[in-house]
């Protein structure tokens, strides 16, 4: 005689639990992912109100202070929660040659890509015209935060672009060791 098995019906049970529970889960870190995208690429940034006067400026030569530049066409954007969110793009009718003989040149220029919805800021392109010469970097002001440089790029054609950058002060400091020498003394919280 066959001994009939009854099935386990607990099993059948647990599987739909265990599917409910895995698409909460996936349905969660798809929210989360979703929102966080967002965040970082849309909430914390906010368009920068422009004066129309000194939106622009660049360390000058002489005087060792930034001191506004011609420019039109000025946008930027800028965060609350990070220094180095700020960016800014504009035009200029000075040539790169009367640039560098009036404003400090910035050695170690690298823009930092932004959102790509602020589509007039190409970072990869900017930088490349830096490496290949058509476009020159100028300190715009130095430790504008502590640790933060504003660098101005112009190229040929006069198209600008504004950005912030760590500088070598910040970039010791920041990583939690003690100030150089040549650097100022950090603020209180660094």
């Amino acid at each position: 005689m066959r001994r009939r098995l009854c099935p386990d019906r607990s099993r059948g049970r647990g599987g739909v639990t265990g599917k409910i529970l895995a698409g909460v889960i996936l349905i969660t870190a798809l929210v989360a992912g979703a929102a966080m995208y967002y965040l970082q690429v849309y909430h914390f940034y906010d368009e920068v109100a422009a004066t129309g006067t000194d939106d622009v400026q660049m360390v000058s030569l002489v005087s060792g202070q930034s001191e506004p530049v011609l420019y039109d066409n000025f946008t930027a954007i800028d965060a609350s929660s990070s220094p180095i969110r700020y960016r800014a793009c504009f035009t200029t009718t000075m040539s790169t040659a009367m640039l560098t003989e009036t404003y400090e040149y910035y050695e170690a220029a690298e823009p930092l890509t932004g959102p790509d919805w602020f589509d007039c800021f190409d970072a990869e392109a900017l930088g490349a015209e830096i490496e290949d010469g058509t476009a020159l970097a100028f300190l715009g002001e130095k430790d504008i935060q502590y640790g933060i440089d504003r660098v101005v790029a112009v190229t040929d054609d006069g198209r600008g672009y504004v950005w912030h950058q760590i500088n070598e002060c910040g970039e010791v400091v920041f990583d939690g060791n003690p100030a150089p020498e040549n650097c100022p003394e950090p603020p209180n919280g660094y």
